[in-house]
């Protein structure tokens, strides 16, 4: 025969969540239109970052060409099959 366990429920006093009272409220150092904006700026910044690394580093180009838009253009015409 399996043993079974029994398991009590906590349940709360009523008296303490009357005495409970938070006295004090939060406030935001940033508030979250920043943070939000700031989250984005970062994510762009870490994307030209990885473009230079990969353009410059990994392969044999100049990393600041990498941020150019005829780079881009290039890039996307190789895909696209026209060069």
């Amino acid at each position: 025969m399996p043993k079974t366990r029994k398991v009590r429920k906590r349940t709360p006093s009523p008296r303490k969540a009357e005495n409970k009272k938070t006295w004090w409220v939060q406030i935001r150092l940033f508030p979250i239109w920043l943070r939000i904006v700031l989250v984005l700026v970062l994510i762009a910044l870490a994307a030209a970052a990885g473009a230079m690394v990969g353009y410059g580093v990994i392969g044999d180009g100049d990393p600041q060409d990498a941020l150019k838009w005829e780079t881009w253009a290039h890039i996307i015409d190789v895909i696209n099959g026209m060069k």
